[in-house]
């Protein structure tokens, strides 16, 4: 067995095993395990909020992908349980028994809270269409209807049509609701109709690429889903009948490869805070999808501690002793999407196994 002199790296015993890999598609992560995202409606407007992220996303047509613009969300509009947009210019955050309406969520503009009516407490989604608000409430296959949240006015209550109950995502506009159906063979899409208990004039459309990126989950669906493996970056051999030591320096990629996951953003015109400048919304998207757990095309794994600036060559000095016919493998960790590496991790392992290590040296995600 070989002596190892430097104290970077770490020897490790390996049993051989093959990566872990999903077999099934990934699916979009629902509203009920994704805290502080939603979707919301205007006339001419549908939104996608990130409050994990600090912003959101609007587009005048989710299908085609067009004028696909993000935004900060102020401080103040961040943090909500439900997002919702009444008519044209007014949007509500709702955060326990209160709601907060503002006219635009990057200024909080116009600020005011109400008390939210007990009747219209612990829905599973809110949104506003034709004048009114509904509260759907998915467990019971049901939905509240008022003109006030905050008086639980003109209340009457209806069943989910069994082809509405399973939405992901609500939201609507002046004339129309809309929902995010589950993932099946046909790709992530939502729905329109204009009754949720008849299920009327229904019409199906696919989400853009473009969109389905900022949905959470969405990178593995366009990207391909993530994965975490170790690459063999060194190989050293003693063919010789006597010890030798080997001294020199390893050269390693160690960073975030931003120019592969730029394109992510091509079409998306960014408008949003200093902390968001230069690739910054694709690394927290990316740090999103990686701790994800495999059936949404993630990892599960938290990278926060990891070096995210742009990928750079680093050296680093190992000094060994190989004993006569010993071969050393050097492996680095790495997480991708699909099938390109974007992350290269810090960590390096020693064995003496062409078999890659097992272990995942990153802590886990708490998703």
């Amino acid at each position: 067995m070989f002596n190892q002199v430097s104290t970077n790296f770490h020897l490790y015993e390996l049993i051989p095993s093959s990566q872990n890999m999903p077999n099934t598609m990934p699916a979009i992560v629902p509203k009920s395990k994704a805290p502080g995202v939603d979707f919301c409606g205007v006339n001419d407007y549908y939104y996608i909020v990130r409050s994990d992220l600090g912003c959101y996303m609007r587009s005048s047509n989710f299908n085609e992908g067009k004028d696909l613009n993000v935004y900060s969300l102020h401080p103040s509009c961040q943090g909500g349980e439900h997002y919702l947009a009444y008519q044209d210019d007014l949007f509500y955050i709702i955060k326990g028994g209160a709601y907060r309406r503002v006219s635009n969520m990057n200024m909080d503009a116009e600020a005011v809270v109400y008390n939210l009516h007990p009747n219209c407490q612990g829905g599973d989604h809110y949104l506003s269409a034709f004048g009114y608000f509904y509260i759907i409430f998915q467990s019971k296959g049901i939905y509240r209807r008022v003109t006030n949240m905050n008086t639980d006015s003109d209340a009457v209550e209806y069943s989910l049509h069994p082809s509405c109950r399973d939405g992901l995502y609500y939201w609507g506009i002046k004339d129309y609701y809309y929902f995010v159906k589950p993932h099946d063979e046909w790709g992530i899409q939502y729905y329109r109709t204009t009754n949720f208990n008849k299920n009327l004039d229904a019409v199906t459309y696919s989400f853009h690429p473009d969109v389905v990126n900022f949905l959470p989950g969405g990178l593995a669906i366009t990207q391909g889903s993530a994965f975490g493996t170790w690459e063999a970056i060194k190989t050293i051999s003693n063919d010789s009948n006597t010890p030798i030591t080997w001294n020199k320096k390893i050269t390693r990629k160690v960073g975030y490869d931003k120019e592969k996951m730029s394109s992510i953003e091509h079409n998306w015109s960014v408008s949003i805070s200093a902390s968001y400048q230069s690739g910054a919304l694709t690394e927290a998207i990316a740090k999103y999808q990686f701790s994800l757990t495999t059936q949404y095309g993630g990892k599960s794994v938290n990278t926060e501690q990891e070096n995210w600036s742009e990928a750079t060559d680093v050296e680093e000095s190992v000094s060994l002793t190989l004993q006569p016919k010993e071969k050393i493998y050097i492996w680095q960790y790495q997480l991708g999407l699909g099938k390109k590496s974007v992350l290269f991790c810090r960590d390096m392992k020693f064995n003496d196994n062409p078999n890659p290590p097992t272990e995942v040296p990153l802590p886990p995600s708490n998703q």
